[in-house]
Order: structure tokens, then C-alpha cells, then sequence
């Protein structure tokens, strides 16, 4: 099913890697509907665009316990993504990856999501996008980088 017939939740650190790189949009290119937390909003503080909306998650319990983990976006972020059902979890951090699978909820990361944008024939080559990446301060695992090159055709 193409991502783009889905809810995104996305966290605060693929919303800072793709404003730094200026492909905010693929996020709404990608999906029917982007949402992220209160959370998650506090700690990106700048303007978003108004395709982006804002929901609280309900199971405020269940977020205090995961902080103890986590940090409270990335919470929010599980939290939100475990109440809206079809969504996908756009979430970079390695332990929260961890707990959004062993919580078994579907989710990529900022590389996955650019993949799947190339796949799914949204951008046409990834190449100058991850070099773009490689001009930040985002930290990212080289052999990752070069499978998704690889997986790209690049």
C-alpha cells in the first residue's frame, strides 16, 4: 500500500533533518494526513505549515511510563501512533525504534521515508537529498546510508 494512503506521525528529529535539508513537504507528499504531538511541537519551536495538525494523545498514563525510557516526544510520538490506527511512526532515535517494534507498530525512519519517496516515484533520484543530509549535524549509520543508496538504484 502506498504511504501516501496513510496517517504519518512523525517525531521531532525527522521534522528538524528534513526542514535543515528544505524537503519538509515530502512528509505531505508521502501521506493523506501528518500529524504530530503537543510534545513534539514544543521541542521542533518554529512555525509549521498548516497541513501539519497538532493531536494530544489520550493515554497520557501510558506516556509518563515510556518517558521513563524515552523523551516525552518521542512518547507522544508511540503514544499517538498506538491510538490512531493505519498510521506510520516516523521515529530516527534507536530506543524509541526499539519500543515502537516491540510494541508492534509499524514505523521507518527519515532514510526509509526518502526510499520509499523514490520507490513510490515521488522524488526522482535520492542521491543529492542524502548528500544534503550528510551536510548536517544528523548522525547516521554509513552502512545504512550506502543499503539505501543501494536499494535506491544509486
Amino acid at each position: 500500500m502506498p504511504l501516501n494512503s496513510e496517517i504519518i506521525i512523525s517525531d521531532t528529529s525527522c521534522l528538524i533533518l528534513l526542514t535543515k535539508i528544505d524537503e519538509l513537504d515530502l512528509l505531505r507528499k508521502m501521506g493523506k494526513d501528518v500529524f504530530i504531538t503537543p510534545e513534539i511541537n514544543l521541542e521542533f519551536g518554529k512555525s509549521l505549515p498548516d497541513w501539519i495538525k497538532i493531536k494530544d494523545p489520550i493515554d497520557k498514563h501510558y506516556q509518563k511510563l515510556l518517558e521513563r525510557e524515552i523523551d516525552r516526544g518521542e512518547a507522544s510520538a508511540i503514544i499517538l501512533a498506538l491510538e490512531i490506527p493505519n498510521s506510520i511512526l516516523l521515529i530516527d532515535d534507536l530506543k524509541g525504534r526499539k519500543i515502537a517494534s516491540e510494541l508492534d507498530l509499524r514505523y521507518s525512519g527519515t532514510f526509509g521515508l526518502i526510499l520509499r519517496a523514490k520507490q513510490e516515484g515521488i522524488v526522482k533520484v535520492i542521491r543529492p537529498i542524502i548528500e544534503r543530509i550528510q551536510n548536517t549535524n544528523f548522525r547516521y549509520n554509513k552502512k545504512l546510508l550506502e543499503s539505501i543508496l543501494e536499494q535506491a538504484g544509486e
